[in-house]
């Protein structure tokens, strides 16, 4: 934590010790950095069988922390007077999804999940309290199920604030547009901080197997198996996962169109991608991908947040092995602020298939003075992928 910070916290006595040291520990917490044969066509860049392009040989943009809105009003007054550097790390906010997935083009959303199992446990917010306000408007909140924000308590306004409420809004899309790329949602499974529920916040239950249960029951009870993508379409008999993937390759373009795929953010050896897996190694049965080490059985996709440097390299040939990888173009805000490209420019030519923005849409720095936008190449949808698409593969028959 900075001094500069640091002594913002200190004088924030006219809101309480409560806020600040929330306040304090989410911003602490909100500015950390986050040997298989291939068979042709499978990752290779050579041509796939029957020349079809797969849904792994093209990039496109993703969205990072695809609900988030920030705070407005008496909320940002009350995190003003504690946290005068919340513009640094809050200040970006969304389209809702229709119109990220539509008019922005995105193909690509990360949802950030708090466990709810009984209801009502983030409806009224340390900082509303903090602010005189009362309990937040939507009857969702005091249902069970998994609720969608960026810092319980704090950080918490959404475009929509339910998981269940988020793909419907995803499914309604797709069923309108049916052709679409398949789109790819990430999922960072998250928890109260230890100081916010010190402070009196909501404490959130540990994640278990029956919690990772209710988020595929939660994704099944709004996408049919036909419109997901999960590894038992990908998995060969006798074969693991990763196995299927980087020898057989992912499916092709057209048959994974108007499709949805889940990825859990959570990754590498870890309780949850463990007890995700436990009883479903090859991950037989789930609707989540999980984020295995290159050389597991569930390897499928990965990520690696900066392209920069040396993780290029890593990017790349990860991506000729045939994996899915995730990057980031951007970490707010002195990529904007800075007009810096650079770290857009790694991501595109890395070959991640997926590259994610706070700023995907022309004008969303304009408030900064900033021209900064994350898009592909003349703000394209999607495109052949530059380290792995087939040498038929052509960006103008990649839309339908």
């Amino acid at each position: 934590m900075n001094s500069r910070l640091t002594r913002s916290l200190a004088s924030a006595g006219r809101l309480g010790g409560i806020a600040a040291a929330v306040l304090a520990t989410v911003v602490a917490t909100s500015l950390l950095p986050n040997a298989v044969r291939t068979e042709p066509g499978a990752g290779s860049g050579k041509p796939s069988p029957g020349g079809a392009v797969r849904m792994n040989e093209i990039q496109f943009i993703g969205a990072h922390n695809a609900y988030h809105r920030e705070l407005q009003g008496a909320e940002l007054a009350a995190m003003m007077k504690v946290d005068p550097t919340y513009p640094e790390w809050g200040f970006y906010s969304h389209a809702a999804i229709p119109d990220l997935l539509g008019r922005q083009h995105v193909r690509g959303l990360e949802l950030d999940l708090l466990p709810d199992p009984q209801g009502g446990l983030y409806q009224y917010p340390l900082l509303r309290k903090a602010a005189g306000l009362g309990p937040i408007d939507d009857p969702e909140m005091a249902q069970p199920g998994m609720k969608v924000m960026h810092v319980a308590d704090v950080d918490f306004n959404t475009t929509c604030n339910t998981l269940v409420a988020c793909l419907k809004q995803v499914r309604q899309w797709s069923q309108d547009n049916p052709k679409h790329e398949p789109i790819l949602i990430q999922l960072e499974l998250k928890q109260t901080e230890d100081v916010v529920e010190r402070a009196g916040g909501a404490v959130s239950p540990p994640w278990s197997e029956d919690l990772l249960g209710d988020i595929d029951a939660e994704i099944r009870s709004v996408f049919s198996e036909t419109a997901l993508i999960t590894a038992d379409d990908l998995r060969k008999p006798g074969r693991t996962l990763e196995e299927s993937v980087l020898r057989y390759g992912w499916p092709t373009l057209d048959d994974a169109r108007g499709k949805v795929m889940f990825f859990f953010d959570n990754g590498g050896p870890g309780a949850i991608r463990d007890m995700y897996l436990k009883g479903h190694p090859n991950l037989e049965g789930r609707a989540v991908f999980t984020r295995g080490n290159p050389g597991s059985p569930d390897a499928a996709i990965t990520m690696v947040n900066d392209p920069r440097g040396a993780n290029q390299a890593q990017i790349q040939d990860l991506v000729e092995r045939g994996y899915l990888v995730r990057t980031r173009s951007d970490e707010p805000l002195g990529t904007v602020k800075n007009q810096d490209f650079a770290q857009l420019e790694a991501a595109l030519s890395s070959g991640a298939q997926l590259v994610t923005t706070d700023f995907p849409s022309v004008g969303m720095a304009a408030r900064w003075d900033s021209d900064y936008v994350a898009e592909l190449p003349g703000g394209a949808t999607v495109r052949c992928n530059p380290v792995s698409a087939p040498k038929n593969c052509r960006d103008d028959k990649l839309l339908r």
